[in-house]
C-alpha cells in the first residue's frame, strides 16, 4: 500500500513539473511589467500556483452534480491572457484586472448552460485539428527553451542545446528500455537527471530559493478591491471564450484517451468549473485559467489515467503556492532540461491528434481541406504574428493567436462543408414530402 501511494506521489510531481514553468511565466511577465515590487511579486508567483492547484481540484472532482468533468486535466493560467492583462493594467489600473476578471469568470459560468450544446460543432475533423494545432503552436516554446529561454544572453550556446536533447535522448531510452512504474515516469527521471548534469556544469543556481518566504498566506483582494469597466471587461471575455475553446481541445484528447464519450452534461461541468476557478482566482488576485494540453501529453507518454494521480497534482500546486521555499527549488530546473522534456510531450499530443484525424474520411476532399486550412492558418499566424497588426485591438486578441485563429477555421470550415450541406438536403427532402 505504502508503496502504491509513493508511486502516486511521484507520478503526481511529474505533472507538477510538466506544467509548473508554464504557470510561473505568466505572473513573472506580468508582474515586471506592472512594476510590482519583489513582495507582490512574490505573492503573485505564489497565489498563482496555489490556485492552478484549486483550479485542478475543481475540474478532476467528478461526483457532483454542478462542476468538474471528472477527467485527469491540470489547469494551468493561460498565455493567451498575459498582453490583455498588461494593457488593461496600465490603462485602468491593477484593480480592474481583478474586476475584469471577476466578470468573465462569471459569463463563462452562464455560457457553460448553453456551450455544452455546441457538441456537435466539434466532431473529429475539429477536435483532432484543434488539438493537432495546440501543440504545433507550442512546439516554438519547447525549442527556445531547450536553447536556454527566449531572450536569454546564453541563446543558442551548444552547451544548453546539448543539456536539452540529453534529457530528450533519456526519455526515449527509459520509455523503450524500462517497463511499469520507471516507464511512467521517465520523463520526471530525465528531469531530475538533466538538472543534476545542469548543476555540475553550473547552471543551477539556488538564489531563488535563498530568498523566497518561508510561508506565504493568500489574501482575498490583496491588491485592493476591484473596479469594473466596460471595456477591460468585454476584453478579459473574450479571453474567457478563447480558454473555452482551447479547453474543449484538451476535453475531447483526455476523453478519447479515457475510452469516455464525452456528453453535453460532461462538457458544461467542465466549463462550469473552469469558470468558476475563474471567478475565484479573481478574489485572490490570480489569473484566467485553462487545460494545459503539456499534461496531456504526459497522461499519453505514461499511459496513467487515474485521477488520483491529478489530484495529487492539484494538492502539490495548492501546497507549493503555501510555501514559496519549497516551490522555489522547482523554479532551479534550466530552461534547457525543461525544453527536452517539452519536445517528448508536446511531440506526443501532436501524434494524438493526427490519430485523432484518422477517424475522418479522408476521402472526402472537405475534410482536407478543413484539415489544410485550419492547420495551416494556425501555424501561419503563430509564425508571423504581426500581419494582422492593423487591425483594432479587440481583433487582435483573435487573430494574432495561432490556436484562436486555427480553432476558429476548423469550425467554421466544417460548418461549410459537413452542416450546411445535411441541412439543405433535409430542407429539400422535407418539400419533396409536403408536395
Amino acid at each position: 500500500m505504502k508503496n502504491s501511494y509513493a508511486k502516486t506521489l511521484s507520478l503526481g510531481i511529474q505533472h507538477v513539473l510538466a506544467m509548473y514553468a508554464g504557470a510561473v511565466v505568466v505572473p513573472l511577465i506580468v508582474g515586471a511589467a506592472l512594476g510590482l515590487n519583489a513582495e507582490q511579486l512574490t505573492y503573485l508567483v505564489s497565489i498563482d500556483i496555489f490556485m492552478c492547484g484549486a483550479a485542478t481540484l475543481l475540474q478532476v472532482w467528478r461526483k457532483n452534480k454542478c462542476f468538474g468533468i471528472g477527467l485527469p486535466v491540470v489547469l494551468g493560467c493561460t498565455f493567451t491572457a498575459v498582453a490583455p492583462i498588461i494593457s488593461i493594467g496600465k490603462e485602468y489600473g491593477i484593480s480592474a484586472i481583478y474586476g475584469s476578471i471577476l466578470a468573465s469568470g462569471l459569463l463563462v459560468i452562464l455560457l457553460s448552460f448553453f456551450f455544452g450544446k455546441l457538441v456537435a460543432f466539434f466532431p473529429p475533423v475539429v477536435t483532432g485539428s484543434v488539438v493537432t494545432i495546440i501543440e504545433m503552436t507550442l512546439m516554438p516554446v519547447a525549442m527556445n527553451h531547450i536553447a536556454g529561454g527566449e531572450g536569454s544572453k546564453d541563446f543558442g550556446d551548444p552547451a544548453n542545446l546539448a543539456l536539452g536533447f540529453t534529457v530528450l535522448v533519456i526519455i526515449v531510452l527509459l520509455y523503450r528500455f524500462t517497463k511499469g512504474f520507471m516507464k511512467s515516469i521517465s520523463i520526471l527521471i530525465g528531469i531530475v537527471i538533466g538538472t543534476a548534469i545542469a548543476y555540475f556544469m553550473g547552471k543551477v543556481q539556488f538564489d531563488n530559493v535563498a530568498n523566497a518566504d518561508a510561508i506565504q498566506m493568500i489574501k482575498p483582494f490583496y491588491f485592493g478591491m476591484p473596479t469594473f469597466h466596460a471595456a477591460p471587461i468585454i476584453t478579459m471575455s473574450i479571453v474567457a471564450i478563447v480558454s473555452l475553446v482551447e479547453s474543449t481541445g484538451v476535453y475531447f484528447a483526455l476523453g478519447d484517451l479515457t475510452n469516455r464519450r464525452l456528453s453535453e452534461r460532461d462538457l458544461a461541468k467542465g466549463y462550469r468549473a473552469e469558470g468558476l476557478a475563474v471567478f475565484i482566482s479573481g478574489i485572490f488576485n490570480a489569473f484566467p485559467y485553462t487545460a494545459y494540453s503539456q499534461n496531456v501529453g504526459l497522461v499519453q507518454l505514461t499511459g496513467i489515467k487515474k485521477n488520483a494521480v491529478i489530484g495529487v497534482t492539484g494538492a502539490l500546486l495548492m501546497l507549493f503556492g503555501l510555501f514559496p521555499k519549497i516551490a522555489a527549488f522547482t523554479t532551479i530546473i534550466p530552461y534547457s532540461v525543461l525544453g527536452g522534456a517539452m519536445v517528448a510531450m508536446f511531440g506526443m499530443v501532436i501524434s494524438y491528434g493526427i490519430k485523432m484525424l484518422s477517424q475522418i474520411d479522408f476521402k472526402k476532399q472537405e475534410n482536407l481541406l478543413i484539415v489544410a486550412c485550419s492547420v495551416g492558418l494556425g501555424l501561419g499566424v503563430t509564425v508571423v504574428p504581426d500581419m494582422f497588426k492593423h487591425l483594432p485591438s479587440y481583433l487582435n486578441l483573435l487573430t494574432t493567436n495561432g490556436i484562436v485563429a486555427g480553432s476558429f477555421t476548423a469550425v467554421l470550415l466544417n460548418i461549410v462543408y459537413n452542416m450546411i450541406p445535411k441541412t439543405k438536403k433535409t430542407l429539400d427532402v422535407t418539400r419533396v414530402q409536403e408536395g
